[in-house]
């Protein structure tokens, strides 16, 4: 007996997901959805593990137990678990309007933010903004990055992030500002491994940097990343050396541009 179009209904449930924002999360059609929830259709392999993945539990259990009848231990690992209950506690500032700041991690205040993160009077100290075009149904914060592992982003930019209250809902491929104890504040591309090895495998976009792992004990919060700000505009290729011959190269081919639009107005 397969319960898979039952288990994704009430999975997609329990994680708030409309049809709609759960066939966004998937890339495909809401039509499809619906068909998996009727069974009608199952999901190809490809969208089964990216379910499986989007919910954290494994395949065997997604595929041949009514997930509803098993309790949290059942359905989640004990990294995952541990990791959900370590990210409960969260400290805000509101402004004289009620509405939640943005407060911004300088990179010099990123050491004592480790052991500041749950302090209210620790976070009160922490310079804050407001962006209006950000949706008002999350908690935001700022983190101003360091070194050149997330090229093109340069040191000193600043990633504003979400803040993610269940590690469940962390996407393989998305990238995450991830407060750790032992590796203190980081940015990285993030793959989700807590059901299979209880494990986080961190990714530079800077392939100079080797990828590595977080244990889900060593994580205090996590952040995804929604927007970012920086004074430095890159310039293309801005991940490599500029040498004066591809300085030369990239002029050649604007001026090539600028002509072939001549040619076409004319």
């Amino acid at each position: 007996m397969s319960y898979i179009s039952k288990n994704i209904k009430f999975l997609r449930k329990k994680h708030y997901f409309t049809q709609e924002t759960f066939a966004e999360a998937l890339d495909i059609k809401r039509s499809l959805v619906g068909a998996y929830e009727e069974g009608r259709a199952d999901p190809r392999i490809n969208n089964l593990i990216k379910i499986c993945d989007l919910f954290n539990v494994s395949v065997d259990v997604f595929v041949n137990k009514d997930v509803s009848e098993l309790s949290e231990d059942e359905l989640y690992s004990k990294e995952a678990i541990a990791a959900k209950e370590k990210l409960k506690v969260l400290s805000i500032t509101v402004d004289k309007d009620d509405q939640e700041n943005i407060e911004l991690v300088p990179q010099k205040a990123s050491a004592g933010y480790t052991n500041g993160y749950a302090d209210p009077e620790y976070i009160e100290e922490l310079p804050r903004f407001q962006l209006p075009m950000l949706p008002k149904n999350a908690t935001y914060r700022a983190f101003e990055i360091s070194g050149d592992s997330m090229l093109p982003l340069l040191p000193g930019t600043v990633i504003i992030g979400e803040y993610v209250e269940d590690v469940n809902y962390v996407k393989n491929g998305n990238t995450y500002i991830l407060v750790t104890e032992k590796e203190g504040i980081v940015y990285k591309r993030v793959f989700n491994y807590l059901e299979e090895r209880g494990k986080l495998y961190l990714v530079s976009d800077n392939k100079s940097y080797a990828p590595y792992d977080v244990a889900a004990d060593d994580i205090v919060e996590i952040w995804e990343a929604k927007a970012f700000i920086s004074v430095n505009f890159p310039m293309p290729g801005a991940e490599e050396e500029m040498t004066l011959d591809k300085l030369t190269d990239i002029v050649s081919e604007i001026k090539h541009d600028i002509v072939k639009i001549k040619d076409h107005l004319t």
